[in-house]
């Protein structure tokens, strides 16, 4: 019988949740299993994964297959790493002693960099929640300041306009008018003599 660790999905529209099961490759995705060895939550972030360590790495000891997204899951949890480095101990490259050392120092690196994640991811979620409430505030300034300009009365409002637009009227500063030289009349010109006309004198 060929066995394969795959998920079995349960959970509701959209929020899907997997169990990590063992079941014979005739059977259905969600039906008859022979072991259930963990849990997957992809809705929290980082994903929730829940192994039984052992359990599972007896299973791919004996050589049971995996679908893809099961033998991700299992490397990150070092399931395969650490099978990896039994082998070792079975072709004689390394001790147990050293297989522990290793695994041990790579567990470490890697929840090392889990905590920095969660830290960073807590570290944005403050701060999109700071913004959330600086843009709540400036939205409610906003709304309480049109509240206002609303509720004040209309002759108010239009006299406080007229005084902020009105300038200050000035004194123009009085400019003595200077007396306007009477241009001197202009002179008749003598009326030309017409010489008188000559009559005939008679004879």
């Amino acid at each position: 019988m060929a066995t394969k660790i795959r998920l079995q999905r349960h959970g509701k529209k959209g929020k899907a949740f997997y169990h990590i099961v063992a079941a014979d490759t005739r059977a259905p995705r969600d039906g008859k299993f022979i072991e259930k060895l963990g849990t997957y939550n992809p809705n929290t972030n980082p994903a929730t994964i829940d192994v039984n360590f052992e359990r599972t790495l007896s299973w791919v000891q004996v050589g049971a297959e995996m679908t893809d997204t099961a033998r991700a899951l299992l490397s990150y949890k070092g399931i395969l790493y650490k099978n990896h480095l039994i082998k070792g101990v079975a072709k004689g490259a390394l001790t147990e002693a050293q297989v522990e050392e290793k695994f041990a120092k790579w567990m470490e690196e890697k929840d090392g960099k889990i905590a920095s994640k969660t830290t960073g991811l807590e570290k944005d979620a403050t701060k999109a929640k700071a913004d959330a409430l600086k843009a709540e505030a400036e939205v409610s300034a906003a709304r309480a300041k049109e509240i206002e300009a609303k509720n004040t009365p209309v002759e108010e409002v239009v006299e406080e306009v007229v005084a902020e637009e009105a300038p200050a009227v000035e004194e123009a500063p009085v400019v003595e008018e200077a007396p306007v030289a009477e241009a001197p009349a202009a002179e008749e010109a003598p009326a030309a003599e017409t010489p008188a006309s000559e009559e005939p004198t008679a004879e």
